[in-house]
């Protein structure tokens, strides 16, 4: 019997209603739902490791998880918490100031909470990241980077950004992510949460 296309609207339903995530599922499923209900997309190797992610929670809680709980993963592993120290780990961005050198590259200063205490740490590179990841090897807290995207969120002037970026830190590979109205502290609150993935890891 062919199969017969049927509009959920039909049937009263959501298209996103009927997208089921459990143990089981592919990265389809988890990535449609964050891009239609949040407008975030996701880059291949990311939806991988958040599948990895659903499906322990799945495994360990059983049944299905929902749209709701699907967003709650993902922020409490991804997406800064500042009401939640526990949450949000060893390090937060307070502020940013970037300028120019005059000869093609930025410099980069970032006052960060660590471990509850201030440090403001500068650096010059190629643009902000380079800067960035430069300031925090003067620290000894070494990251490279693999990876790396963005896009708008919504349009129009006051849009937010999304950054992903993949981090290697120490001998291990950690996406992080960070959503802002400024590309430039989404991008460095990304580098934020992969630093902070990492230190959970070895918490």
């Amino acid at each position: 019997m062919p199969y017969l296309p049927v509009d959920p609207k039909d049937l009263g339903r959501s298209y996103e209603a009927v997208i089921r995530v459990n143990s089981q599922s592919g990265k389809g499923g988890m990535a449609y739902l964050l891009r239609t209900e949040h407008g975030l997309d996701l880059p291949r190797r990311l939806q991988i490791e958040f599948s990895g992610i659903v499906q322990q929670k799945t495994d360990s809680d059983g049944g299905e998880v929902s749209p709701e709980a699907l967003w709650d993963a993902f922020t409490d592993e991804y997406l800064p918490a500042t009401d939640d120290s526990r949450r949000w780990g060893h390090f937060s961005i307070t502020s940013i100031h970037q300028e120019s050198t005059g000869e093609g590259g930025d410099r980069i200063t970032v006052t960060l909470i660590a471990d509850g205490e201030e440090h403001t740490v500068t650096g010059i590179g190629n643009g902000p990241l380079d800067g960035f990841v430069k300031a925090l090897a003067e620290r000894k807290i070494e990251v490279r980077i693999l990876d790396y995207a963005e896009h708008a969120l919504t349009e129009g002037d006051d849009s937010l950004a999304a950054s992903y970026i993949e981090c290697e830190i120490g001998e291990r590979i950690f996406w992080g992510v960070g959503i802002d109205g400024s590309i430039t502290r989404a991008s460095l609150e990304a580098i934020i949460s992969a630093l902070n993935r990492e230190q959970r890891t070895r918490d």
